[in-house]
């Protein structure tokens, strides 16, 4: 599906490089861009039509000044917040939000919104913390074997050629807590983490041969997915997560470790789950 990239804006601070971000997203992937504000009545029966109509235009000549060459439309929509995004990313090629906002997307990020958004859209999600900084030429994506994380590492993939980056597709094996008396210790863990991360290393390496245009990492580390995830994002571009997994990542629709993630990034973060049209496999 090549959809618009979509990106919700409420005239918020937190919203102003969500749009940046996307229209430069756009521009790299050669996609058009929709600027959609969910315009919510005040209290007290204030009409808001004007603050909606001008937070949409204000983001709409952000993005054609950053962008010149980017097919731009706009949408002014009526309805609950959450519904309304999770609704546009059924057609969208992915969603992007600001970290926090004001009015409709209140909370974003630590509230209900973003999360919510990213827990339940159709397709990725890129939650954009502030002012991205400089750029680093990486792409990092988590990766545990999960039809989740597939489709993460290909999005991840997708963003790294336009990016003309280096892609690091990370596994975090998490270390069990047992109990002493468990038969399985310390030798035994050992050679479970040498096992799975082998699988980890040849999954690699068919995305390598698959993707040869594109210079892919990868790395196998004892430590747990959150942690792991968000120490990349103090170099990556962007950091890649799947909504939910399998072993290390575990605990969706939204989960201990996207959502950590989330809460942890110091970069843009896409969180991406399975298109149930697509029936694509991958390595």
């Amino acid at each position: 599906m090549r959809g618009s990239v979509v990106v919700g804006t409420d005239g918020s601070p937190s919203s102003a490089p969500a749009v940046e971000w996307a229209a430069a997203d756009a521009r790299r992937r050669g996609l058009p861009l929709r600027i959609v504000h969910v315009c919510e009545q005040w209290s007290h029966g204030v009409d808001t039509s004007r603050y909606c109509e001008g937070a949409l235009e204000a983001a709409a000549d952000r993005a054609r000044a950053l962008s010149t060459d980017v097919q731009v439309s706009m949408a002014m929509l009526a309805g609950n917040v959450i519904d309304v995004l999770v609704a546009e990313s059924a057609s969208a090629d992915s969603v992007v939000l600001g970290s926090r906002g004001a009015g409709g997307f209140a909370g974003m990020l630590l509230g209900s919104v973003g999360l919510a958004v990213a827990g339940h859209a159709a397709g990725p999600v890129v939650i954009v913390h502030g002012d991205a900084g400089g750029e680093h030429g990486l792409v990092v994506a988590g990766d545990d074997g999960s039809p989740h994380a597939r489709e993460a590492v290909a999005y991840a993939i997708e963003q790294a050629r336009a990016r003309q980056a280096r892609l690091r597709v990370i596994y975090a094996w998490r270390v069990p807590v047992v109990e002493s008396s468990w038969p399985v210790q310390g030798p035994q863990l050992a050679a479970y983490f040498e096992e799975d991360a082998r699988a980890a290393h040849e999954r690699a390496d068919r995305w390598r041969q698959a993707n040869p245009d594109v210079v892919i990492d990868d790395e196998q580390l004892r430590d747990h997915p959150v942690a792991a995830l968000s120490d990349a994002t103090d170099t990556a571009d962007l950091v890649v997560v799947g909504s939910r997994g399998l072993g290390g990542f575990s605990s969706a629709v939204l989960g201990s470790v996207s959502h950590g993630v989330l809460h942890h990034a110091k970069c843009p973060v896409a969180v991406v789950r399975p298109r149930e049209t697509t029936g694509q496999e991958g390595p």
